[in-house]
């Protein structure tokens, strides 16, 4: 457990760094974060470095006491580049290029851009490579955020002409695979295969999914390019990557699968008014976001990373990029702090040392005002380093790792598919995969968030999101699991090439669950569907509601299913063979609380509801608990001198921390 801070030393004069460093010490900061849009003070101009500042940089930050992560550039590419390779620029689904001025202005498929990547990352990994200040290592930054990850630009064409040669092998397989008899599209060689936009209509879906496919390769071919020079010259360094929050634009499992620690940005202020959630919701949590939020990137990111994963960026105090801006109540950044370590982070790290008084981010805070004065986050940075202390001398071994009992199943290409194919235009897989997990949390569990290919022995309950693709092998591994098993709607419900299984929904699941999926709505955001829990003996009441979409579900002729819930008409809601449930739509927040809690005891794991404002996790024998409400929450059944932080009664955005028994 250790604290970090991002650091520009080039927005500053050089004659605040060492007062900086200091401050940054006495403060209970241990590692830096520097250079990751430092590249035109690096190489103003083509071929020629300017190292002496760097250099001097990092050595007060080393003399300092306090261990640099050390970035690629390769985030900002400079003017000079730019126009020297204007093909860098990404193209845009309007066929325009996006112009420099900005951040992330460049394409993963141009040539001249991976060139000129490998060129300055081997000449910074050479330079610092064995430094005694440079611990750690930071891939380039946020990839694809501003909707960078896919590009149409001839180079990109060219290259998934490539990707599509590799994935098929012949034309005839891949007319076969997309299904291109339909409305003439059936296509003589891979060279007559453009981008799939600008068409009159919706593009070929099977063409769009291969697309995005393709495009998050090319995320991981980017990276990999990095990582294998920065391990070639500074061998025995950990590499990162600060990932974004919620962010599913490619697939991070096969970009962590190349680093060893999986880092992320956490704004749970921003995110909260950004994301998908109603106004009411939106209103009962805007200082403090949503108390599930920031646990579940937590848990997505620490299932991928091989150490432990890192906040490579927490938000001290307002951001800049929401539509509204509201400041963290007074506890937050110590809580999001400590739920951090609590989910198993290495380090958290906050964005950023001191606000700069200038361009696109001068009204996000930092630490320190743009007038050198600790902030309130910054106060809260020093009382979480120093009860890093009190924590572990009560357990060395604080953040040590626990299984879970639970499992849920998370995957990228599942948010490309019902992108691509919604059916509904409110069918949003990442919010049904976070609701899932609130409920989830809403109960008192752990939960590891895992890809379709991990191992699930061990998890006593393994819940599934909408997941439209199942390959055999994992119909397989989820039977011998021994796990209750509960699956969303849509489960099942596509092959691999996008196209309806042969023995239609849930296909690979069939021989598992004996159900069939023989016809399917969506529905509008202001229309719900009453549901029906068997053994409810008053007809007219209703036990939740169906919201987004219905599956109409039948068993199949050898083996009955057992229904458990109905919607109005008659048609099952929720139904069960053996360990296998199926939820036949995506239900009310309290009804799917409901049932989770009666799965899971079926599983044999102990629930503890916790309501809305509460949330625990557990670590080593450490058990924290984290109030989010508005009034104090009083932890019951615990000995006074267990705690180790705080005490029984939590107050609002307050934190406890007690030995289990």
């Amino acid at each position: 457990m250790r604290l970090g801070v991002c650091y520009y030393p080039e927005h500053w004069p050089e004659s605040m760094w060492e007062d900086d460093a200091r401050r940054m010490k006495a403060l209970g900061i241990e590692q830096v974060r520097i250079a990751e849009f430092a590249w035109s003070r690096i190489e103003p101009t083509p071929g020629e470095y300017d190292w002496a500042w760097l250099d001097r940089a990092i050595d007060v930050l080393g003399a300092a006491g306090l261990q640099v992560v050390m970035c690629t550039p390769t985030a900002t590419p400079p003017k000079w580049l730019i126009d020297r390779h204007p093909d860098i620029l990404p193209i845009g689904a309007d066929g325009r290029a996006r112009a420099f001025g900005s951040r992330r202005h460049y394409d993963f498929s141009s040539p001249s851009y991976f060139a000129a990547s490998q060129k300055i990352c081997t000449a910074i990994a050479e330079r610092y490579g064995k430094h005694p200040a440079v611990v750690y290592w930071q891939t380039d930054n946020e990839f694809g955020c501003h909707h960078t990850v896919v590009s149409y630009s001839p180079a990109a064409v060219a290259r998934f002409r490539e990707w599509l040669k590799a994935r098929y092998k012949t034309i005839d397989e891949l007319n076969r695979a997309w299904g291109t008899v339909f409305w003439s599209m059936e296509y003589r060689g891979f060279d007559e295969i453009d981008a799939p936009v600008a068409t009159v209509t919706e593009a070929h879906p099977s063409h769009r999914l291969d697309y995005r496919r393709f495009a998050s390769d090319e995320v991981v071919r980017y990276n990999r390019m990095q990582v294998e020079i920065i391990r070639a010259h500074s061998p025995g360094r950990p590499v990162a990557h600060n990932f974004m929050q919620l962010f599913t634009e490619f697939d991070h499992y096969k970009v962590a699968a190349d680093l060893d620690v999986a880092a992320w940005d956490s704004y749970p202020l921003g995110a909260l008014e950004e994301q998908w959630f109603a106004p009411d919701v939106k209103a009962r949590w805007p200082r403090s976001g949503h108390p599930d939020f920031a646990s579940f990137n937590h848990d997505v990111y620490r299932g991928m990373s091989k150490l432990p994963f890192w906040v490579m960026e927490q938000q001290p105090g307002p951001v800049n990029w929401a539509l509204w801006n509201p400041a963290p109540l007074p506890g937050m950044v110590r809580l999001w702090s400590w739920e951090a370590f609590a989910h198993g982070a290495g380090c958290v790290s906050y964005f950023r040392w001191r606000q700069a008084p200038f361009a696109q981010e001068q009204m996000h805070a930092g630490l320190n005002t743009p007038d050198n004065r600790l902030d309130v986050g910054g106060s809260e940075a020093a009382q979480v380093a120093s009860e890093i202390h009190t924590v572990l001398a009560a357990d060395a071994h604080a953040n040590a790792a626990i299984r879970s009992k639970v499992a849920l199943v998370y995957d990228y290409e599942a948010k490309w598919l019902f992108e691509i194919h919604p059916q509904g235009a409110d069918f949003h897989y990442p919010r049904f995969a976070f609701e899932y997990y609130s409920a989830l949390r809403a109960l008192g569990l752990d939960v590891d968030v895992v890809p379709v290919d991990a191992s699930l022995d061990g998890y006593a309950l393994v819940v599934v999101p909408p997941l439209p693709v199942v390959s055999t092998d994992l119909a397989a591994r989820l039977a011998s699991s021994g796990a209750q098993v509960v699956l969303g709607p849509r489960t099942g419900s596509k092959t691999q090439d996008l196209q309806i299984p042969a023995n239609l929904p849930p296909g690979a699941l069939a021989d598992v669950l004996p159900l069939r999926v023989w016809r399917v709505e969506s529905m509008r955001p202001n229309v719900t569907e009453p549901v029906r829990l068997a053994g409810t003996q008053d007809a007219n009441t209703q036990d939740g509601v169906a919201r987004h979409w219905r599956d109409f579900v039948e068993s199949n002729d050898t083996d009955p299913l057992e229904v458990l819930a109905r919607f109005a008409d008659g048609h099952p809601a929720y139904v069960r063979s053996g360990a296998f449930h199926y939820l036949a739509s995506v239900f009310d927040d309290t009804l799917t609380v409901r049932l989770f809690e009666k799965i899971a005891q079926q599983a044999g794991i102990e629930t503890m509801p916790l309501g809305e404002s509460v949330r625990i996790s557990r670590r080593g024998a450490l058990t924290y608990v984290f109030n989010y409400g508005d009034t104090a929450h009083t932890i019951t059944h615990v000995a006074d001198d267990a705690f180790v932080i705080g005490s029984a009664a939590v107050e609002p955005q307050g934190v406890a921390v007690y030995r289990a028994k």
